[in-house]
């Protein structure tokens, strides 16, 4: 990520609201964070979002899945921060006891966070978005790697695990019911 220089030193996330083509920013510590998104990681993010879409309206009721111009609000440590993660899951009955069903901002945070490594991540940037995902409650973050063709599992309150393309992927808590082969989560590998 690199930091965006702005002239008008810290925002709002009401002012970051009405920045037009924010979707490749977040907001952190009241400065804009763009998002460096690169063709393979812009092209898993769609990948992964096609099975969970599958499943859900096999599964009508169950939960939205939301591609990554959704900021969410939801970090107690700092009420203004906006993160994108790139694809998020929430379950239905949480979603209904929203008062505002089109918030701007989510305001509660999701069931499944996926971030998907792009070549421009550095680890400690990824693992610090993980800390704060668990740290403000999401109860599963996933992080894709496109390169390795994997993923680590990322538990609130577990230990990380590591499953590659031949592993079967499943969210029980979150998702009952699906599972599906990591490789199937990926592009197909380019000849």
């Amino acid at each position: 990520m690199t930091l965006m220089a702005t002239d008008i030193g810290r925002i709002t996330p009401e002012e970051f609201l009405r920045i037009p083509d924010s979707n490749s920013m977040e907001l952190v510590d009241g400065q804009i964070v763009e998002k460096a998104v690169g063709t393979l990681s812009s092209e898993t993010e769609a990948t992964f979002i096609f099975p969970i879409t599958a499943f859900l309206r096999q599964n009508a009721g169950m939960g939205r899945v939301f591609a990554s111009s959704l900021g969410y609000r939801c970090f107690p440590d700092d009420p203004d921060k906006i993160r994108k993660p790139d694809v998020t899951v929430i379950r239905a009955e949480r979603l209904a006891a929203l008062p505002d069903p089109d918030p701007g901002y989510m305001p509660i945070v999701p069931d499944l966070a996926v971030e998907v490594v792009s070549t421009n991540d550095t680890v400690y940037e990824l693992d610090e978005k993980v800390e704060e995902y668990l740290a403000a409650g999401f109860p599963l973050v996933w992080v894709a790697d496109p390169e390795a063709r994997r993923v680590t599992v990322h538990p609130r309150g577990g230990k990380p695990y590591l499953l590659t393309a031949e592993d079967d992927i499943d969210a029980p808590s979150v998702l009952p019911g699906f599972k599906c082969k990591v490789a199937d989560l990926f592009p197909l590998p380019q000849k």
